[in-house]
């Protein structure tokens, strides 16, 4: 399956920091811990008051809204009609199962704490018996904990592990205390399910499912090994191993049989897949690194060839290799997999979007499967490789690039057929093992992320656990963001969300004959390879993140989330502009075109515009308050990017064998200018700081030294730290106070509340 993961934008030398987010927090009120600040914080005025009175009162609270189920992780059993899924309810993390034909949802563990420990890599054995998964981690930056500290955010003076669990998925309604099998991490099942290999040390480790015996060393490689596939009868592993410049894909066998390495060369081989047959294994192949330097600050192609070779003897041969190409570049996961009738499918945007493609093994031209302006995104074979059921935006409804739904297409022909379709949003497609049966993840502009089910064959689709939304949790009361397009300075078209509470013409026209029109609030998605939606979002953060907004809306603002180019859903040309983050900022005009729109809005009050978003986002809020604080009058900013030097500086100089000194310093020089501490001189706008300080994404210094540029400058700042908390915090009790400051914060700069008001 091909999971949208959390990823960053590469840059030459360096990964930009990324952010795939939660959103969650205490019980009771958390107000920001208070830097010191150049100028008092606002207080109550006849004009806040007056805004305050006018503005039609909140009907929620933040408790209520962030009250909602947050569903992930859905998964079926090779075999078996049988479906596994994370379930995380006020921070609380639990797996659940269904089974055919009824498919009434089971919880399978029971966690009760917000204790920050990640449920992830879900998996069920082909007999349906067992469910596989690793509690613990940071599955968004666990590359900075392998062999090192794991999160602990709940301040346990017991060392966190990431472990590897197994549960029974069980047939009653009894259940099973889960077994903890070994310490490590992304667990692979063997086929027959009595075998589970996983990761350790950068070494493969092998453990019974049954934890009859402890967890050994499966074989030694040098390099980072990684990525293992078992053979589908589970008498050889197909792996990875990373030797720096270049990487090999090998076959392990046994103790006694030398490791085979798949047509060995200077290149990068990843993406092992296994033929139904076990006698041929695919995989992608990309150059080694090194040859003649590039320009650092130009888009360059990023070629790939997918490659299969035999399993027996490692001889092997070129299917297919990409176009040099922009648009033909590596798309990051080409979700590679054999498939029937002798064929190849993968994923690619050399047509300008991402889209799934299938090639004969023996070579030729590839069929484009899914044509048409739009992306495919999480992608599932049915068990017999006949087809493929993925999620894609688009559809017969206004508005459906900002959704997502379900369509199933054969492999050999372009023959979509919808699935699902509407004004809601469908992801993560898992198909039965019998074939007849596809769970998802299903959501809309008011209800909140479900599993659900429908057959294959296409029908009406079935909520699962609908009884997990809390009858408290506001439905009837969140708005339904409206689909607005606006144009940057450039002409480049860009799509945003915008979010206000109804109200009655005479209540407008009040508001209009008072001058107390609405605060404006910009907010800015991280990544930046992202896209928020017309509703709850298949990424745990944003769908929290479109809970603040709702709350936002209901307090009485007008929020606009921009898509700002860079992100995904708008074709590979907008993913990937020209002259963007430290290479030239060039989304920002975007940012300021949706600053313009919402200004121009009748029933906004242009002088109060705000601006909040997390990670690229924060960059991009610290970027707007920095440059136009004419235009942004407060802003908060959630672990941001502040400074490119900082971020990349350090890797750029160590190239200099590799590139121009001169180039180095131009791109050094760019990059600078690209950052918001290189605007400190109009910096005026007040802002809130906030950001734990075992974050691994961006470093928690960041943070640190803006609060003592701002500082320096005598810029009104505020700020709320998280000892031990990482990027996309992982407790409850942790975002509702910093949901809780943001919303705040908020309102005391715009409508003049304090604590005793609100």
């Amino acid at each position: 399956m091909l999971r949208n993961a959390a990823g960053s934008r590469s840059t030459p030398g360096a990964a930009i920091a990324a952010s795939a987010l939660l959103l969650g927090a205490v019980l009771a009120p958390l107000p920001a811990q208070k830097a010191r600040a150049a100028t008092p914080p606002a207080r109550p005025t006849s004009v806040g008051a007056m805004a305050r009175a006018a503005l039609a009162p909140a009907t929620f609270s933040l408790e209520q809204i962030l009250g909602y189920p947050y569903v992930e992780e859905m998964v079926a059993s090779p075999t078996q009609p049988r479906f596994a899924w994370v379930v995380v309810r006020a921070g609380v993390r639990n797996v659940w199962g269904a089974s055919g034909p009824e498919f009434t949802p089971r919880q399978l563990t029971d966690y009760r704490a917000d204790d920050g420990q990640e449920l992830t890599n879900l998996s069920i054995s082909s007999d349906g018996k067992v469910v596989v998964f690793v509690r613990g981690g940071d599955h968004d930056a666990n590359w900075d904990a392998e062999g090192g500290l794991q999160p602990d955010p709940n301040h346990s003076p017991v060392q966190p592990k990431v472990q590897i669990w197994a549960v029974a998925f069980g047939d009653g309604a009894a259940r099973s205390a889960p077994k903890l099998l070994a310490d490590g991490d992304l667990p692979v099942l063997a086929p027959r399910g009595d075998r589970v290999v996983f990761s350790k040390d950068n070494q493969l480790s092998v453990v019974p499912t049954d934890g009859s015996s402890p967890a050994k060393s499966l074989f030694f490689s040098r390099g980072t090994v990684g990525s293992p596939v078992w053979s589908p009868s589970g008498d050889r592993l197909a792996f990875v191993t990373s030797r720096g410049d270049h990487s090999f894909v090998g076959v392990f066998t046994s103790d006694s049989t030398p490791i085979l390495y798949l047509a060995p060369s200077t290149a990068n081989d990843i993406a092992p897949a296994w033929s139904p047959d076990g006698k041929r294994i695919a995989f992608i192949r990309r150059p080694g690194r090194g040859g003649a330097p590039e320009t650092l600050l130009d888009l360059h192609p990023d070629p790939w060839a997918i490659w299969t070779a035999d399993a027996a003897t490692g001889a092997g041969h070129l299917v297919w290799q990409s176009p040099t190409t922009l648009r033909g570049s590596f798309p990051g996961d080409a979700h590679l997999a054999f498939a029937a009738g002798d064929r190849l499918i993968f994923l690619s945007a050399m047509d300008g979007w991402p889209h799934l493609y299938s090639v004969p093994q023996s070579g030729g031209a590839p069929m484009l499967l899914t044509p048409g302006a739009f992306m495919a995104e999480y992608v599932s074979e049915t068990p017999d490789r006949s087809a493929i059921v993925y999620n894609a935006n688009t559809g017969t409804t206004r508005g459906d690039y900002d959704r997502r739904h379900l369509f199933r297409v054969p492999v050999d022909r372009a023959a979509p057929m919808a699935l699902t379709s509407g004004e809601g949003l469908e992801w993560n497609p898992a198909i039965s093992g019998d074939g007849r049966t596809v769970a998802f993840i299903g959501a809309g502009a008011q209800r909140p992320p479900l599993p659900m089910i429908i057959p294959l064959s296409g029908g009406a689709p079935r909520v699962l656990s609908a009884e997990l939304i809390p009858a408290s949790f506001p439905t009837a009361a969140l708005v339904i963001p409206k689909p607005v397009v606006f144009r940057a300075a450039d002409g480049t078209e860009i799509h945003g969300q915008l979010f206000e509470r109804a109200g009655s013409d005479a209540r407008a026209r009040t508001r209009m004959q008072n001058g107390t029109k609405k605060p404006g609030i910009i907010f800015v998605h991280g990544g930046p390879p992202r896209q928020m939606l017309l509703g709850w979002h298949y990424m745990d953060y944003y769908s929290n993140a479109y809970a603040v907004n709702q709350y936002l809306a209901n307090r009485g603002y007008v929020v606009l989330a921009v898509n700002y180019r860079l992100g995904v859903g708008y074709g590979y040309d907008f993913n990937n502009p020209p002259r963007s983050g430290p290479w030239g900022a060039s989304e920002y005009q975007d940012v300021q075109a949706g600053a313009a729109y919402l200004r121009a809005l009748p029933d906004v009050d242009a002088s109060k515009i705000g601006i909040w978003g997390g990670s690229y986002g924060g960059y991009l809020t610290a970027l707007a308050l920095a440059r136009n604080s004419d235009v942004f009058k407060a802003g908060v900013d959630l672990h941001g990017v502040h400074n490119w030097i900082a971020d990349i500086g350090s890797e750029l100089t160590n190239q200099q064998l590799r590139y121009e000194k001169s180039d180095i310093k131009q791109a050094l020089d760019v990059a600078w200018q690209s950052s918001p501490v290189a605007s400190m001189a109009t910096w005026k706008s007040p802002v809130l700081l906030i950001q734990g300080d075992d974050d691994r994404n961006v470093h928690f210094h960041e943070t640190v030294d803006l609060a003592r540029r701002l500082a320096d400058h005598h810029v009104s700042y505020e700020e709320l730290v998280f000892p031990d908390e990482i990027h996309g915090f992982l407790r409850y009790s942790t975002w509702l106070a910093a949901d809780r400051a943001t919303a705040d914060y908020f309102d005391r700069k715009f409508l003049g509340a304090s604590e005793q008001t609100r």
